[in-house]
């Protein structure tokens, strides 16, 4: 019996909407096909325990636990973390705070106080230590978390410095723990020349995304203590992540953890210089400015210097209703960008993006300019 999928939406052909769209790699696909399994939730995978063993070694931490999502892998640090009714402390602009559905609220029952970033993606210290909360009141909440972003997304994903996150750390209560939201922290070692472990070193915990710029085709992984990555995963099987046979899917992430220059870890470093070719070509367009938001005061022209790692953020002149044309338009001529926050356009490369694709956006990025013109 034949079964026809139903067709849905088709991705662009020139997709630069975010770097999750990638691909798996055929050394993936055949990994995948020849994983051997046996049951995760009894703890005997092979395959997933080789995939934790390989990352909590290369992070520089005892142990390790395959999620099935960076979303996820963040919400079971929270939960190992934080008591109920506690605060979390992390960026204004974070992704735990603004794009995993209020789950520290909802599951893990705790606060969050945002504090302003820097435009290099960087809590100022003092205001952390000022905001933490532990003197007893019962009227206040106590601080039980800080998290860091790694590389931040809303500055352009910067990368941020193993030295920011030291002098954080030794800021910070030694009780009070500390959490890395490195969804890309692959991106943020390699645009800094550094092993991927310094950048996790002051760190209590951290995860990160196998599924974006690494090109898995699903999966993220969260390391730490022991002790903690224990408590971690009981919190995965409480929200229904007891995973099976699931080494067919962590077989793809022992590929992209790979060592050599050919791996995609060390690949990374295209995707950088492409960003910043783009934003070199989308600059010199009228009518491309300054996203305006924790980079440069809106309205100057797109600086493409901000540009470290994969991201490429900007906004088009004429406001959203602008915005909303030039995408339809960038859509039209088969070229897939999103809209992001505070009037901003996100460009993400990636490794199903060449450089024939880059001077194709380029020029696309010009007729749909051209076509919205008020």
């Amino acid at each position: 019996m034949s079964y026809a999928a139903p067709q849905g939406p088709q991705a662009p052909a020139i997709d630069v909407r975010s770097d999750t769209v990638t691909h798996p790699t055929a050394a993936m696909r055949a990994a995948m096909a020849e994983a051997p399994v046996g049951d995760d939730v009894f703890g005997d995978d092979p395959t997933i325990l080789a995939l934790e063993a390989r990352a909590a070694d290369l992070l520089g931490k005892e142990a390790a636990l395959f999620v099935p999502s960076g979303t996820m892998g963040n919400l079971v640090s929270l939960m190992a973390h934080v008591p109920r009714g506690g605060e979390i402390i992390a960026p204004a602009e974070a992704h735990v705070f603004n794009d995993e559905a209020a789950n520290y609220a909802v599951v893990a029952g705790a606060g969050m106080r945002p504090i302003a970033e820097t435009p290099e993606g960087e809590m100022p210290i003092d205001a952390v230590v000022d905001a933490i909360q532990d003197s007893g009141d019962p009227h206040c909440p106590i601080t039980s978390l800080v998290v860091v972003e790694n590389c931040h997304a809303h500055t352009m994903s910067r990368p941020i410095t193993p030295a920011y996150v030291a002098r954080l750390r030794a800021a910070l209560p030694p009780s009070l723990p500390l959490h890395i939201d490195g969804a890309r922290l692959f991106n943020a070692a390699v645009a800094q020349g550094l092993p991927v472990a310094d950048l996790v070193r002051d760190a209590d915990s951290a995860t990160f995304c196998l599924s974006k710029g690494l090109s898995a085709p699903v999966g993220s992984v969260v390391v730490g203590s022991a002790d903690f990555i224990w408590r971690a995963k009981r919190a995965r099987k409480l929200l229904g992540g007891g995973l099976r046979q699931a080494g067919v899917l962590a077989a793809a992430g022992i590929v992209a953890l790979q060592d050599g220059a050919d791996g995609t870890v060390a690949r990374l470093a295209d995707d950088h210089r492409r960003a910043r070719v783009l934003a070199e070509g989308l600059c010199t367009q009228e009518g491309i400015i300054s996203p305006g938001h924790l980079a440069q005061p809106v309205g100057e022209r797109l600086d493409p210097g901000r540009v470290t790692t994969n991201f490429v953020l900007f906004a088009v002149e004429g406001g959203q209703t602008r915005r909303a044309a030039y995408l339809a338009a960038l859509r039209d001529r088969g070229v897939g960008m999103v809209a992001y926050p505070h009037g901003q356009i996100r460009a993400v490369t990636h490794r199903g993006i060449d450089d024939a694709d880059i001077e194709a956006i380029i020029a696309a990025s010009g007729e749909a300019l051209a076509a919205t013109r008020p």
